[in-house]
């Protein structure tokens, strides 16, 4: 996985919490910002960035994250997301979200999420 932004999604899924900041520092810059509705302000650094997503990891275990689709303009990546796993009732689920990054030099120097995929109600 050479690429910073499906790199930074797989660590999503990471249980160990050392192989996660590991992947989380290949693909993120290390003064980054990453905010999404459920971090309670915009999140800078790996290794707070690691904290977090290991929340995800305690919360919602053996659950992933994986890229279903992007597209890049003017520098800007779009992208979308498939989060699942077994849901309390045991039976599976997918929420999905939407992304925005920018990189440079193969890094992540900003990204903003949103739950859903904007779709019209």
């Amino acid at each position: 996985m050479s690429d910073p932004i499906t790199n930074f999604f797989h660590a999503w899924g990471e249980a160990d919490a050392d192989a996660r900041s590991k992947a989380i520092e290949a693909s993120f810059h290390d003064a980054g910002t990453y905010a999404d509705p459920r971090a309670p302000e915009p999140i800078t650094g790996t290794a707070a960035l690691s904290d977090y997503v290991g929340m995800f990891s305690a919360n919602a275990p053996g659950w992933t994250a994986k890229v279903v689709k992007s597209d890049t303009t003017a520098g800007l990546t779009r992208v979308t997301v498939a989060f699942g796993g077994k849901g309390p009732d045991g039976s599976d689920m997918v929420q999905h979200g939407q992304y925005f990054a920018e990189t440079e030099d193969g890094k992540i120097t900003r990204m903003t999420g949103f739950v859903g995929t904007g779709t019209p109600d």
